[in-house]
């Protein structure tokens, strides 16, 4: 807010100061009146009863409360930011492995209840051990960045990404039968790898192999990312060996 400085006597700075107290006086007397009313008509007391010592009692009551409320809605910040701590990868941006099997196991009832397949796709990022081995971890801090964030910004909103392992991410797909799993899979794939890292000068080579697994909605989360994984196994295999 912009205060306007009047350079009439009567329209000075403190004119306007005094004028805006006496106005925040009235309309906190007023609310003060009002709530003091209603919690009086809330505790039963007749208007007769309202002695001064009463009203005082009642006053210290409302303010109590007030503090109170104040104390909550700050325990309850302190809460959700100590639970998305918990929740959060502790390098990345996304789930660690136990929130993302916690969501998982609520994809999987979803499934069970609703009848719509849902899946999990499973990536493991190629050469990890020769980016760090050559560039040093430094360097593979910023690749699992890079993974993290072509992942996050290539899924919907409802999707659910998450790290499972040292290089080793997983992204639950929901509603995406096995074609439009294993589809999605592929473009994530590409996305990661469409472009190069250059860290200290040098250019980084990023690509991942991924798996994926459809649910019916009776499995065990962990069986499903075994499946996951199983799968991205087998791709990798019939796609030649690498470093790791």
């Amino acid at each position: 807010m912009k205060i306007e400085r009047s350079n009439g006597p009567a329209g000075g700075v403190g004119a306007t100061r005094r004028a805006s107290t006496t106005e925040r006086a009235g309309v906190s007397n007023g609310s003060a009146a009002h709530s003091f009313s209603d919690t009086s008509e809330i505790l039963g007391i007749p208007e007769t009863e309202l002695t001064p010592k009463v009203r005082a009692a009642i006053m210290s009551l409302m303010a109590e409360v007030a503090r109170l409320r104040e104390e909550l809605s700050r325990n309850r910040g302190r809460i959700d930011h100590l639970e998305k701590l918990a929740d959060q990868d502790s390098l990345l941006p996304i789930y660690n492995r136990r929130a993302f099997v916690r969501e998982l196991t609520r994809a999987i009832s979803m499934t069970e209840r609703y009848g719509q397949p849902s899946s999990i796709a499973y990536f493991d990022v190629n050469g990890m051990k020769r980016i760090n081995d050559r560039f040093g971890h430094g360097a593979g801090d910023v690749a699992l960045r890079r993974v993290a964030d072509r992942l996050l910004a290539h899924v919907r909103e409802s999707d659910i990404v998450g790290r499972l392992g040292g290089d080793e991410f997983g992204v639950i797909l929901l509603n995406a039968d096995v074609t439009m799993a294993q589809t999605k899979a592929a473009s994530l794939a590409a996305a990661v790898s469409d472009e190069p890292i250059v860290y200290d000068n040098e250019t980084l080579e990023l690509a991942v192999t991924h798996g994926t697994y459809t649910f019916s909605g009776k499995e065990d989360p962990v069986q499903a990312i075994a499946a996951a994984d199983e799968a991205m196994y087998a791709r990798r295999r019939a796609n030649g060996p690498t470093d790791g």
